[in-house]
């Protein structure tokens, strides 16, 4: 069976190459990835291009519709607020992320999934198998960063 959040990694590694924050995400349906998606702000000066907005655009498109209600996404690291309204609205049955967000630990992501406003809410699953060598991904970039 293939894992999943490895080919979330591939993505955050293409992110990495182009000088993205590493971040990368995948929508799985019926066992089968049906998109893909990495940061892409910089490229596309869009604030809005996170891996996982790119990801649930892509499989809206592919499977015409908005409602990806049987969808699971698998992303590297924990979604921040906006991609988590996004999953929401976009009615993802599951979110798998392989690495915590070091620097909220307010557990707002779930916070946000779990809301009583939300009509829909999503299961949330830490994974934490790839976790070492998401963080490092992460970490090699940012120190990269500050020492151009």
């Amino acid at each position: 069976m293939l894992d999943f959040m490895k080919e979330a990694i591939k993505e955050a590694q293409k992110a990495y190459e182009e000088d993205e924050v590493p971040i990368g995400a995948v929508i799985v349906v019926d066992n089968k990835i049906i998109a893909r998606g990495h940061n892409r702000r910089e490229k596309l000066q869009n604030a809005l291009k996170h891996s996982e907005i790119i990801a649930i655009e892509k499989a809206c498109k592919k499977l015409k519709s908005w409602r990806l209600e049987n969808a699971i996404m698998y992303v590297t690291l924990e979604p921040c607020p906006m991609c988590a309204g996004a999953i929401a609205n976009a009615r993802i049955a599951k979110v798998v992320y392989g690495c915590k967000e070091k620097s909220a630990g307010d557990g707002l992501c779930e916070k946000i999934l779990t809301s009583p406003r939300l009509n829909h809410k999503p299961e949330l699953e830490y994974d934490d198998k790839h976790s070492e060598e998401i963080s490092k991904m992460l970490t090699d970039f940012f120190s990269r960063k500050r020492q151009t």
